[in-house]
């Protein structure tokens, strides 16, 4: 596809031709569309760049469209709206439903096409890497996303840094999505925590044959099998300090060696790092190598808790209703009034990863097509918890179902489901076992 592609959904014959004469004198191919159906069945099959549309068209309102376009879970680019009939109640609106950005006529065609071209200047080759990309609307995030462009041209090693929860991975894959946008090269992701101090070495580095009890055959470690793509060393704040030196070792030379042989393999990868820990305190305190931690931290992205970038909830909720949806082949549930208020005064300790827990389960245990706060939190309405139960009770029930959800997105996978609760297998193991998960009934 060109780099250039503009879909234009614009009913109104003096503005079409307009703001289409105008983006081709530009440089962009801008295909028009007068009515939202022909734009529809254009959007199905055909890529572009960036979509501009009219809310008030004549078969269908311009909102409603971009509802239905991603509830049927076509991949859009960017969206931007333009309307006579705009407030900024619905401009906010819509930038929480996952809108680019909005415009009210008379539209400044000038400030329009600076737009897209701010679009288009998010990576290097001018071509804009899918919705998906995108890390959120508050401008916390939106600094975070206009840096990584300028990341993916060089191979510096990146620390990312934040609570528990708040996306640090995402962060991750979306600068290996700009470094790669095809995919082909590999994302080896490792939760230092659920490995255990025995295993660490033989899991980053790899073995030989007979190393030791157990070793049967070769085995590429975590760094030869990121060879030529990117190695995300997730919680290294957890890794232990003998460890750190052979990092150390590893990260300065570029070549790793097997456990139980002496050759050197080269590896070329880009890492990137993550923590929840504060790495410069563990450093003063004796837990943390200074000289990695200068290694690792050329760069450092700080993305912050979910409580502190309230506009990226509303816009977050409603990309995992679409999600939810689309892998369940069911209609998307939508938010009341009341629940959007209820997500955007709730705390979310446990950020996006507790944001995503709550709207799952809301899901699969209510069958309403419209979601309340009394079906979100519970009693009231409230992410409180009952008070008939103890707290031991209440506490297991949460983790319970969290733990069932995992192994489910993971098809019952110990080891990745592990890794993703950032705990150790057999951590994990005796979490089921107690909770009596798995249990035939």
């Amino acid at each position: 596809m060109t780099a250039n592609r503009i879909c234009l959904i614009e009913d109104d014959e003096i503005m079409g031709e307009a703001v289409s004469d105008r983006f081709g004198l530009e440089g962009f191919e801008c295909s028009w569309f007068k009515t939202g159906e022909a734009a529809r069945k254009s959007l199905a099959k055909d890529a572009y760049n960036v979509v501009i549309s009219d809310i008030k068209l004549p078969d269908i309102d311009g909102e409603k469209l971009f509802e239905e376009l991603r509830g049927a879970g076509i991949d859009l680019p960017p969206y931007i709206f333009m309307t006579g009939y705009g407030s900024i109640d619905r401009a906010v609106h819509l930038l929480k439903l996952g809108a680019q950005d909005y415009l009210t006529k008379p539209v400044d065609i000038r400030a329009l096409i600076d737009m897209v071209h701010n679009i288009f200047a998010k990576s290097p080759s001018g071509k804009y890497h899918a919705s998906g990309t995108e890390l959120g609307i508050s401008s916390a995030m939106r600094h975070i996303e206009s840096i990584l462009p300028k990341l993916s041209a060089d191979n510096i090693t990146v620390l990312i840094t934040g609570e528990s929860g708040v996306g640090k991975e995402v962060v991750a894959r979306t600068l290996h999505g700009l470094r790669d946008p095809e995919w082909r090269l590999p994302f080896v992701t490792v939760n230092c925590a659920a490995i255990t101090d025995t295993l660490l070495e033989a899991e980053m580095f790899g073995y030989v044959k007979g190393a030791f009890t157990g070793a049967v055959r070769d085995k590429k470690g975590y760094f030869e099998q990121a060879n030529g793509g990117t190695l995300f060393l997730d919680e290294i704040g957890e890794m232990p300090l003998s460890m750190q030196v052979k990092l150390l070792r590893v990260i300065q030379e570029r070549k790793v060696m097997r456990v139980g042989s002496e050759a050197l393999i080269p590896i070329e990868i880009n890492l990137v790092c993550a923590t929840n820990k504060i790495l410069k305190k563990m450093v003063e305190a004796g837990e943390f190598r200074e000289d990695l931690y200068y290694r690792i931290n050329v760069l450092e992205l700080q993305i912050p808790p979910l409580r502190d970038r309230k506009e990226d909830i509303l816009w977050l909720a409603n990309q995992m209703l679409d999600a939810e949806a689309k892998q369940h082949s069911r209609p998307r549930r939508e938010l009341s009034p009341e629940a959007e208020q209820a997500l955007l005064t709730n705390e979310w300790k446990g950020n996006i990863r507790e944001l995503k827990s709550c709207l799952e389960r809301a899901c699969i245990l209510s069958s309403q097509a419209v979601l309340t706060p009394e079906i979100l939190f519970g009693h009231g309405g409230q992410a409180q918890p009952e008070t008939n139960v103890s707290l031991n009770d209440y506490l297991g029930s949460y983790e319970r179902h969290y733990i069932e959800q995992t192994l489910k997105g993971h098809e019952g996978r110990i080891a990745d489901s592990a890794a993703v609760l950032g705990i150790s297998r057999k951590t994990l193991w005796e979490k089921m076992k107690k909770l009596g998960i798995g249990e035939e009934k």
